[in-house]
């Protein structure tokens, strides 16, 4: 089968953008603040959002399972303080499940955090708790950078995210390392913001010894890793500088990369320098980049034409397309098996 690992609810109901706006425009008091009953969402209009949607393109494209979660740019947790972004994951959230109850065979939810700039991360733990214990979410967002492309949080490694990570540890649930929207003009959220993201997330795991603490710790790094697969003959020289191990050793136990890489050569770049074991099958459809190429006819976010025209063994094309999904999503594992897959 293919799962992949990555996909937003970027289609969802007109109403769902409604209510936020609402929200937003309560926070100066130019509205009420709505309530969460007042969205009102039926199931037939979920069907409608997702059936001429993501369902249709994984039909296409011969995509078995996605791993679904809000949309990464509506995460938005600059807006507000603590109480905005808790009632607003909650809904977002809330819809993924629900999404996941109609299509158990075809999607399986992951959860984003009620995170905060300046706020601790464990305030986080109640909403990943309900969404692990009661939603069945298989994975989390966690944005480390809550303020919108300002970077004012501490980096991955600094124990003030160990809360987090305890509780990912405990429940045996990776995380996608997603930033949200960007509010810094200086950088595009989805063609600056989070490839810069990648990079950044990637060089603070070299940077730090995260893993000693969390040895069985996963992070997963989107969009093929940013920077990370260009210019690993750089990181391997400052992980030397450093004084740490090589990388396979000091970060490839515990992160992984997806194949959201929307040409060729970028792709085939993903699959020659890092192992076949460190990829998972992505393609972030409906996101970022919706249209055609017009030098190929298909879609950019097709990844698994990639895949498929690259020079992969059917054995490590196996692995990329499910078995190291399995690995890395335990939770995903234990549900396909439940299903009999």
């Amino acid at each position: 089968m293919i799962i992949d690992c990555h996909g937003h609810y970027t289609t969802a109901p007109p109403a769902l953008a409604a209510w936020r706006d609402q929200q937003i425009a309560a926070l100066d008091g130019s509205a009420t603040a709505p309530l969460r009953a007042d969205l009102r969402i039926s199931d037939d209009e979920l069907r409608e959002t997702i059936e001429p949607n993501q369902l249709k393109l994984m039909d296409e494209r011969g995509i078995d399972l996605t791993i679904f979660s809000p949309r990464a740019s509506f995460m938005a947790h600059h807006v507000g303080g603590f109480e905005t972004s808790a009632e607003w994951a909650a809904i977002c959230n809330e819809l993924c499940h629900r999404v996941s109850a109609l299509y158990p065979d075809r999607f399986a939810p992951a959860a984003m955090l009620p995170q905060s700039p300046g706020v601790d991360p464990a305030t986080c733990l109640p909403e990943l708790t309900r969404c692990v214990e009661e939603y069945g979410a298989v994975a989390l967002n966690l944005n480390p950078d809550p303020s919108g492309g300002h970077w004012t949080a501490p980096p991955l490694t600094d124990r003030s995210w160990y809360p987090v990570y305890e509780k990912m540890v405990e429940y045996d649930i990776p995380a996608m390392v997603h930033v949200s929207t960007s509010v810094n003009p200086a950088f595009h959220t989805t063609g600056a913001h989070y490839l810069n993201a990648d990079t950044t997330a990637f060089m603070q795991l070299v940077q730090g010894d995260l893993f000693t603490d969390f040895p069985t710790l996963r992070l997963i790094i989107p969009h093929g890793g940013g920077a990370v697969p260009y210019h690993w003959g750089r990181f391997r020289g400052l992980a030397m500088a450093l004084g740490k191990p090589e990388l396979e050793e000091h970060v490839l136990g515990n992160v992984f990369f997806d194949t959201c890489v929307y040409h060729q050569p970028g792709s085939d770049l993903v699959f020659d320098v890092i192992p076949a074991r460190n990829i998972l099958f992505a393609s972030e459809m409906i996101g970022a980049v919706r249209s055609v190429d017009p030098r190929t006819g298909h879609h950019f976010d097709d990844t698994r034409r990639y895949a498929e025209a690259s020079r992969l063994s059917e054995t490590d094309w196996a692995a990329i397309r499910e078995h190291n999904a399995r690995t890395v999503y335990p939770r995903l594992d234990a549900l396909l098996k439940g299903q009999g897959r």
